[in-house]
């Protein structure tokens, strides 16, 4: 048998950009990792191989804005997050925030950052540039939650924020978050996540920035901002104390959001408050978890473990940035508990806002309006019906749940909340876990739970019941083109009932923007919604089926109504799922 003949060479092309790249890196480290890499490339074998790879996959094409800002794995090249990404998109940024304030007033931008690896300096890289640039840079005093820095931009009337987080994503990832306000963004959108068409210009600006080691960057010329802001964001996300004996344990999955959660729910009246001791300090490499999400199998886990050693009335999740809250309940069984899921908390909350806002319609500038992404349950909107207020459907991502005018509350079944968009125009958990907390403790004076008060829900607007399925690939590339493969031949029927409607959401959809996303429903009142993941290469397949109201509970009359629906839930997820291959 011949031998093989030697590796090919590296592309010249892509060598010619690695070596432009090792010149301009700011950070000695990845440059020598990526000159490590350059050289192995032009070798032969394996090693060879994966280097070549590995530096294809980092220089193919720079990162850009998807559903929560700029998301990917660290390393080198524009297709990874690194100190060069990051002062190149800052001095884009800057650009295009001196285009829009006034000439000799220059713009305010305020940075945070978790406590992922590489956050703290790419936060301060972050201040440099827009220090450099004439700006007035704000940086938050210590590694804290995403909320916090929405809630500054409002707050401070700065121009725009920017948060360094990859908020539930892997250990080897980090991200780039931005906010516009102040100035720059008027209305609803204020304090909101960057979004079309800002998110092309800035877009843009970052590609005119040239290399990174010739962007101007300060070696000081910034404000450390004081506890005081951490002060003012309790100040508003917690509720009138009175005392609730209400025990629950809370877990922040090794990110920045257990310290603020508990002087939050202290502060609202719970005391009683048991941490997940092996994952209350941040750890950035997540120890405890595969996937620090806490929509991920195994994630509660040890919270789960903690709540039945202690006895526990509720159970608070936050990920890593505490953006998102998880939310777990004792019911009757082997295990002890069940999670709910994302979109019967944003059933149980959209209710609890639907009577507040009822109750006092005549205080509010514009009509309240509350609204859930296009993936997320329809219960929502049943929910606004039943009390008069208008619903709003938004794609998927907070950057335009909290852009929808007169917002009182929204969701998305990610575990998103945003409960209190006057205070942070974005999904907020530490403020959801009070606001959980508040009701349970409401719903525990009555002898009632959470579990109760959602079967009453559901007795009044029918069961909604709702599951997904995600498909993890390895690249985005076999993501796209298990999306092209369902348009091509999308299935004629879905658990016995004919496919009545498809809505392919690529050119725009109701109102909708354009977005990669297909809607199947059938003639049963069954949906499927399919959309590539905005942060991470996977498919996502959300399901739903509905019930006819009054049937809370199986043993009463339209009890087998909810029976059907959960047999038929689960007879659709099997179809879903063999679809690609599950």
């Amino acid at each position: 048998m011949p031998s093989e003949g030697p590796d090919p060479r590296l592309d010249p092309t892509l060598a010619e950009q690695v070596e432009a790249w090792i010149a301009a890196d700011p950070d000695p480290a990845t440059a020598a990792e990526t000159a490590t890499l350059l050289r192995a490339a032009r070798g032969g074998g394996p090693a060879a191989a994966a280097a070549r790879a590995a530096l294809t996959d980092g220089f193919a094409s720079p990162l850009e804005f998807g559903t929560a800002g700029l998301r990917g794995q660290l390393g080198a090249g524009p297709g990874r997050m690194n100190r060069a990404v990051v002062i190149r998109t800052t001095a884009g940024l800057c650009r295009y925030l001196q285009e829009r304030t006034p000439t000799g007033d220059p713009p305010g931008v305020v940075v945070g950052y978790d406590a992922r690896h590489g956050s703290a300096q790419f936060a301060t890289d972050a201040a440099a540039v827009v220090a450099a640039a004439g700006g007035r840079a704000r940086v938050l005093p210590d590694p804290l939650p995403t909320p916090v820095l929405a809630f500054a931009v409002r707050h401070l009337g700065a121009d725009a924020g920017v948060m360094i987080t990859a908020s539930h994503n892997p250990a080897v990832d980090n991200g780039y978050k931005v906010y516009l306000g102040g100035r720059v963004e008027s209305g609803a959108g204020r304090g909101a996540q960057l979004a079309p068409p800002a998110d092309a210009e800035v877009a843009a600006r970052i590609a005119a920035a040239g290399p990174a080691a010739a962007v101007p960057r300060a070696a000081e010329g910034w404000e450390t901002l004081t506890d005081d802001i951490v002060e003012a964001y309790l100040a508003r996300v917690a509720l009138p104390a009175r005392r609730h004996p209400l025990r629950i344990v809370l877990t922040a999955l090794h990110g920045v959001g257990s310290d603020l959660a508990t002087r939050a729910l202290r502060a609202s009246g719970f005391d009683d408050i048991n941490p997940v001791a092996e994952q209350a300090a941040p750890d950035p490499d997540f120890p405890t978890v595969v996937y620090p999400n806490p929509e991920e199998p195994g994630a509660l886990d040890a919270a789960l473990e903690t709540a039945r050693r202690v006895r526990a009335d509720l159970v608070l999740a936050l990920d890593p940035d505490a953006d998102r809250c998880a939310v777990a309940i004792p019911v009757s069984g082997a295990e002890g508990w069940r999670a709910l899921t994302g979109d019967e908390v944003g059933a149980l909350l959209g209710e609890q806002a639907a009577i507040a806002a009822s109750r006092s319609s005549g205080a509010y500038a514009t009509a309240p309006v509350l609204a859930s992404s296009v993936v997320s349950s329809r219960a929502l909107a049943a929910i606004a019906a039943r009390h008069g207020i208008a619903h709003a459907t938004t794609l998927t991502g907070f950057k335009w749940i909290a852009r929808v005018p007169g917002l009182v509350f929204g969701y998305e079944e990610a575990l998103g909340y945003c409960v209190q968009p006057e205070v942070v125009r974005d999904k907020d958990g530490v403020a959801t876990a009070v606001r959980v907390a508040a009701l349970a403790a409401e719903l525990a004076e009555h002898g009632r739970g959470l579990a109760d008060g959602l079967a009453e829900l559901w007795d009044r607007i029918g069961l909604h019941a709702t599951t997904q399925i995600s498909i993890r690939m390895t690249s985005t590339p076999q993501v796209a083109a298990l999306m092209a493969r369902l348009r091509a031949a999308p299935p004629a029927e879905l658990a016995g009932s004919p496919i009545t409607r498809l809505h392919d959401l690529g050119p725009g959809w109701a109102d909708l923007p354009p977005t990669d996303a297909l809607v199947l429903e059938t003639g049963d009142g069954d949906r499927v919604v399919v959309r590539p993941s905005g942060t991470e290469p996977k498919l996502k397949c959300y399901l739903e089926v509905v019930a006819a109201p009054g049937g809370a509970d199986d043993a009463a009359p339209g009890g087998a109504n909810n029976a059907a629906a959960r047999a038929r839930l689960d007879r659709l997820r099997s179809e879903v799922a063999g679809l690609f291959g599950g």
